[in-house]
């Protein structure tokens, strides 16, 4: 038993070694002109092996850069935590409270009252999301999410009965080394839009905001027909937290993307775009023409959808489309092309109208419980997974589009069969977008009862994944025939890097090959290293990870471990923020399923133990980064993009 304890202490300080090397900075990668960079290679790390290993959030992994100038660094990589869910960082009216908690419209701390006698703050263990936005005025800000409260104070689960939140965090940066160290956290302020709910992935728009997200739509049908229902308890569970008054519940407030401007002076302005859609909003990406964007559609049943804005850079106003797949493959993931319905063209200011006169569900669209005449099946997710016979209303074609996307998607023929679709991101260069579907299955197989709406994918089954590309095309048209105003329009999907399903678990609990990716989740992408990262969202792995793909060689590399039973989230690829380059990433939830896993190659209640001792399971979530990346952009390109930035802020004024 001495040994064992000896053995542990020496891995410890081994692995908090790795975690403190100091990083090769900017300045040690310089040269005495200014070379541009010709290729990046990460040099992966393996899959961690022990319980110290596997309870941290760390990498070993490392960068190798060649020059112009023929020079061949190598950078080790470390992994920094900014702070965690819990840690007492945000202000909020003069108080110190936890990062990760929630205000209420009045702008106070939202208090969970589940043990009785003993009130305390709700505490999301779930931050999501990060956009490390371009400096401001010189200033570095950073929006991060958290997406929802897995358990309350008494442990039993909240998860979606709490309003969710978002924090700015004003950050110092090291002019040496780059390093980042929170230097104020505040909670925005949500009220304007009837508060927040369950923002998953984010992304930066090209003009700097943060474009968030609302994932799982509360289900308008199923609001006003079922008490019992999810939709219902959910909603006035948030209504009573978020405005004190559970009769103001309204499922039609939720769904949408909000965009958040951080202003000069560091205060921030909130707008929901209704424009965009209604559907269970994982990410919004936008591409380089400013007004095209695509989206994850998270759940089963769901739909790929884009947007296609008026004007540039501003998201108020524009047309909504929904992809009918074509498949032409079934090898590697499957490939097919895309077919886009215009769904219609709408402003926001239409659509929270629409809202603010109470609209219902049964106002727009009919409802049997059988094939009737007139009557359109159907099958989305926001119904669980029933089969809905639906038929329009007259003239209600707008609140259709915009308020029951995905329902009036696959009511005009879209596909509604995609599973688990997830990150967007955009390779612009290339003039691909990257999506992730983290679980291959259900819709995306081959309807072997015949009984299905529609049958357009028939794919293998693969519960690891897959991530995919699509190819960006101008000069498409619509399925009416009608031109549609984008030259980023996807024309067609194919598969990028693929999962394996293991038929047995492996000693560590995993059921999908741990040197490949399993439930592929966040995505971002470099274009100065010409790398696409992958975070992963899977019980498949023990240990989720963060991989570095390189477009050109194809070179898988795994160069982040998250704590067992946590999700890798809020990945983000900052090639250049004052002369130097990050990879944020955080963790939520950890430890969560690990007890039900068949762990074996190492003592799974130690595990647990030790995961509940160190973090917390199921408690908290932590905010970071990778640290030691040299600056990839060159001091010439620098300016370059800081030119462009300024050019554009000139043309919005």
């Amino acid at each position: 038993m001495g040994k064992n304890l000896f053995a542990k202490k020496r891995t410890a300080m081994a692995l908090a070694l790795a975690l403190t090397i100091p990083a090769l900075t900017p300045a040690e990668a310089a040269t005495s002109h200014d070379v541009k960079i010709d290729a990046v290679k990460f040099n992966g790390m393996p899959a961690p092996t022990t319980i110290e290993q596997m309870v941290h959030t760390y990498t070993n992994a490392s960068v190798e850069v060649k020059y112009s100038d023929g020079k061949v660094k190598t950078f080790p990589l470390t992994y920094k935590r900014l702070f965690k869910s819990e840690d007492k960082v945000a202000t909020v009216k003069g108080e110190k409270v936890p990062a990760g908690t929630p205000i209420d419209v009045n702008g106070n701390p939202i208090v969970d009252s589940s043990v009785p006698g003993d009130p305390q703050y709700f505490v999301s263990d779930a931050p999501d999301s990060n956009s490390l936005l371009n400096p401001i005025k010189g200033q570095l800000y950073m929006v991060t999410h958290y997406e929802y409260d897995t358990i309350d104070a008494a442990g039993k689960s909240a998860y979606g009965l709490v309003p969710a939140s978002m924090s700015l965090t004003h950050l110092e940066q090291d002019s040496k080394t780059g390093e980042l160290a929170p230097k104020e956290v505040k909670k925005i302020d949500f009220s304007e839009v009837n508060g927040l709910w369950i923002p998953c992935n984010g992304s930066t728009s090209p003009w700097n905001t943060h474009l968030g997200s609302e994932e799982y739509e509360p289900d308008a049908r199923a609001f006003e027909t079922d008490p019992a229902s999810s939709a219902r308890t959910w909603t006035e569970s948030f209504a009573e937290l978020y405005f004190g008054d559970k009769s103001k519940a309204n499922p039609y407030f939720y769904g949408y993307i909000p965009e958040i401007h951080v202003k000069k002076n560091g205060k921030t302005k909130v707008e929901k775009h209704y424009s965009a859609g209604r559907f269970s909003h994982e990410v919004m990406k936008m591409m380089p023409d400013n007004k095209t964007a695509f989206f994850g559609d998270d759940g089963s049943n769901t739909t790929m959808f884009m947007y296609v804005a008026d004007k540039e850079a501003n998201l108020s106003a524009g047309t909504l489309y929904a992809a009918k797949f074509h498949q032409t493959g079934s090898e590697n993931g499957g490939s097919g092309n895309l077919e886009w319905i215009k769904l219609g063209h709408s402003t926001d200011k239409e659509i929270k109208k629409i809202i603010d006169k109470g609209i219902k569900y049964s106002d727009i669209f009919e409802t049997s419980e059988e094939p009737k005449e007139g009557f359109k099946a159907i099958k989305q997710y926001s119904a669980g997974g029933k089969v809905e016979y639906l038929k329009l209303k007259p003239g209600m074609e707008k609140a259709a589009a915009f308020l029951e996307s995905r329902r009036y998607a696959a009511y005009l023929g879209a596909t509604s069969e995609f599973n688990k679709m997830e990150g967007i991101t955009v390779n612009e260069k290339n003039k691909k977008v990257y999506v992730a579907i983290s679980d291959l299955s259900g819709g995306m197989e081959k309807d072997k009862t015949g009984k299905e709406p529609a049958d357009d994918i028939q794919l293998p089954k693969s519960k690891s994944g897959v991530t995919y590309q699509l190819d960006l095309k101008p000069g498409q048209k619509d399925s009416g025939g009608n031109s549609i105003a984008s030259d980023y329009v996807a024309a067609s999907l194919s598969g990028l890097v693929v999962g394996e399903d293991l038929s047995t678990p492996d000693a560590y609990g995993n059921t999908s090959n741990v040197e490949k990716v399993a439930g592929p989740d966040n995505l971002s992408y470099s274009e100065a290293a010409r790398t696409l990262f992958i975070g992963e969202d899977t019980s498949r792995h023990t240990n989720n990870y963060v991989w570095a793909y390189n477009i050109d060689t194809k070179e898988l590399t795994r160069v982040l471990s998250a704590p067992a039973g946590a999700e890798s989230t809020g990945l983000f690829a900052a090639d250049d923020r004052n002369g130097f380059s990050y990879i944020m990433s955080n963790f939520q939830h950890p430890g969560d399923e690990v007890d039900s896993k068949a762990i074996t190659a190492v003592n799974k209640e130690e595990l647990l133990s030790a995961i509940d001792r160190e973090i917390g399971i199921n408690k908290t979530g932590g905010v970071g980064y990778i640290s030691g990346l040299p600056s990839l952009v060159s001091k010439s390109e620098a300016q370059d993009n800081e030119n462009q930035k300024n050019n554009h802020g000139k043309e919005e004024k």
